[in-house]
């Protein structure tokens, strides 16, 4: 008789070692096929691969000057499967001049996947970067004893004059978002942060090269596996040539001492941006080094903002500078022609409503309105091409063609500099009035706008960039800081000509009344130099003092340079804009200034508003 109990028995002991063996089976073949982590394993522990950083691409202003370059530099890195405990701390802790518990908290921090995500105890790992040639010299003396431990070769960027912080920019260390984004990347390596290194990160930072270095059964280095077959070496980063003229540069930013503004410079023949100056601003060589975290962390907590670029991220009501725009409007739309007359009373008024202006002959044609800069001609043409039914059915069909207008002409859109950060002002159209005002609103609603207040708001860089379309009587190219980059053509986004809606015939009557003022008008201090500039001056309301501003051109015919400056709280336009714009043209045109410039731009200097004066 059978025992059944023995024979279940016998079968699930069968089906126990069975499924055993197949829960073997199926884990052998993961590791060997389906899961690499054995062979990598392998390989580190046979290999050592290690990086060779290359050098970052130089960066010259437009005539050739060096601006920064490289410098060597030196990383600690370790291997800690290779470390294992067996090294002397104190010695080691002694040569490169630091604490135990400095020691101790980075090896630590190295190991922890919430600080260092890319760990692996098999590979490199940064210990201590930009150590000092006389610390270098001494731990590759006695690298030796420190088993693990290795020197890895970098550079630290280093930058030749205190100029152009905010255009330059910085490089710092890797964050989690940079390793995020980029495979190229690991802990311990360098990225641009701000300005042209970062904007052109990609073209500066070149190709890593690799070296693979065979080691024995106790971690020594044999030397290159297959005689270096399968090395490969750096690609050194591309070089720049900013439009930048750092004499112009330096000038601008000796002016702006002590006071906060923006100075934005444009050649309008290229677009290239010949000087852009944010004040206030710090030196460049300030952020080099292992200080560099200390000082930015102070940079960012200073409450005057110098980490900021207001030439690119400032967004101001343009004052009277906007009244050109407008002119190009009403004249292109038949608004008004040359001969037609405003009257001004010490302003507009009209149904009760007033907006002020100096006193000043009256009535007055376009040519005198942008001379002495009148309010109430330029408030009347707004209110007449607002309530214009013959021509716009209704007032915000009147409006969206006036946008249309100022967005061609470079206004309330980002133009697209090849800096981070560029803000895009503001030119309302009919529908953020519709919502303002519940659909309820006419010129005289708005009528602020006419003059540059109101709503409207323009960065530095946006008013340089109208004063370049003027000179170039209706185009623009878009502002570039790079004029060139090595072994590449410029993007072509920058050799473009942008053409506005206005017409060639009402930039010529601009032109002349810009020339005026210039002459005769708020901007009379530009007839001190010895080629015709025009100019027009801006004067902005503010809760405080009014801001100083000035958009202009020169020479008038053939022009090579526009130019904004503005100075907040700085009074009127022909306060500080007007005369460091004079300075700013003589510099770079003649390629010096005169000495009644020198001294004049010397007087700039020592004057302080606001910023300036709490530094004292």
């Amino acid at each position: 008789m059978k025992d059944f109990n023995l024979e279940n028995r016998r079968f699930v002991v069968a089906g126990v070692a069975l499924f055993i063996v197949s829960l073997y089976i199926l884990r052998l073949f993961a590791l060997q096929i389906m899961s690499d982590d054995y062979k990598k394993n392998a390989d580190s522990n046979a290999f050592l691969k290690k990086i060779e950083y290359p050098s970052r691409g130089v960066i010259f202003d437009r005539n050739g000057k060096l601006l920064v370059y490289d410098q060597p530099s030196y990383d600690i890195m370790v291997v800690m499967n290779e470390e294992s405990g067996r090294l002397d701390t104190a010695d080691f802790c002694e040569t490169l001049g630091i604490t135990k518990e400095y020691f101790i908290k980075k090896m630590n921090d190295i190991k922890n996947p919430d600080i260092n995500p890319g760990y692996s105890r098999y590979t490199q790992q940064l210990f201590m970067s930009q150590i000092s040639d006389k610390d270098f010299s001494m731990f590759r003396e006695k690298m030796f004893r420190f088993p693990g431990f290795y020197v890895q070769k970098r550079s630290v960027r280093q930058y030749v004059y205190p100029y152009a912080a905010h255009v330059l920019g910085e490089v710092g260390e890797v964050d989690d978002a940079d390793l995020e984004e980029d495979s190229y990347y690991q802990p311990g390596d360098y990225i641009g942060k701000l300005g042209v290194e970062k904007f052109y990160e990609k073209q500066l930072r070149g190709i890593k090269g690799i070296q693979i270095l065979l080691r024995d059964a106790h971690g020594r280095i044999q030397g290159h596996y297959q005689q270096g077959k399968f090395d490969t070496k750096p690609v050194p980063g591309k070089d720049l040539t900013l439009g930048i003229d750092v004499r112009l540069q330096a000038l601008g930013e000796r002016m702006l001492e002590g006071k906060i503004g923006s100075i934005v410079a444009i050649d309008p023949t290229t677009g290239e941006v010949l000087a852009m100056v944010s004040s206030p601003s710090y030196d460049p060589r300030m952020l080099v080094g292992k200080q560099r975290g200390k000082v930015h962390r102070a940079l960012s907590r200073n409450v005057w903002k110098p980490l900021l670029n207001r030439a690119i991220m400032g967004q101001y009501p343009p004052g009277s500078t906007f009244k050109t725009a407008q002119a190009l409007t009403f004249l292109s739309e038949g608004i008004i022609n040359s001969h037609t007359l405003f009257p001004c009373n010490r302003g507009f008024t009209y149904k009760g409503l007033h907006v002020g202006c100096h006193s000043h002959p009256s009535p007055l044609n376009l040519n005198e309105a942008i001379r002495i800069s009148c309010n109430g001609y330029f408030c009347w043409g707004l209110y007449s091409m607002m309530s214009n039914r013959f021509k716009y059915k209704t007032v915000q069909d009147a409006l969206n063609t006036w946008r249309d207008y100022m967005v061609s002409m470079g206004l309330g859109y980002k133009l697209g500099i090849d800096l981070p950060g560029e803000k895009r002002g503001l030119i309302p159209n009919a529908a953020y009035y519709d919502r303002a005002y519940h659909g309820s609103w006419n010129g005289l609603t708005i009528i602020s706008i006419a003059i540059g207040q109101g709503e409207i708001n323009e960065t530095p860089l946006q008013i340089a960039n109208l004063g370049a379309t003027i000179a170039n009587r209706g185009y623009y190219y878009i502002p570039h800081v790079v004029k060139k980059v090595q072994g590449e053509p410029l993007d072509m986004v920058y050799t473009r000509r942008h053409y506005t809606k206005a017409q060639h015939s009402a930039y010529l009557q601009v032109v002349n009344g810009m020339r005026s003022s210039a002459m005769s008008g708020t901007c009379k201090f530009l007839s001190r130099l010895s080629f015709p500039a025009c100019g027009k001056t801006g004067t902005a309301q503010n809760r405080g003092q009014d801001h100083s501003i000035f958009m202009g051109f020169a020479p008038m015919n053939h022009p090579r340079i526009a130019i904004s400056v503005y100075v907040e709280n700085g009074g009127f336009g022909a306060n500080f804009a007007v005369p460091m714009a004079a300075c700013l043209f003589e510099q770079y045109i003649k390629g010096k200034l005169s000495p009644s410039m020198a001294e004049e731009a010397t007087e700039l200097q020592k004057r302080r508003i606001g910023y300036g004066k709490a530094n004292r």
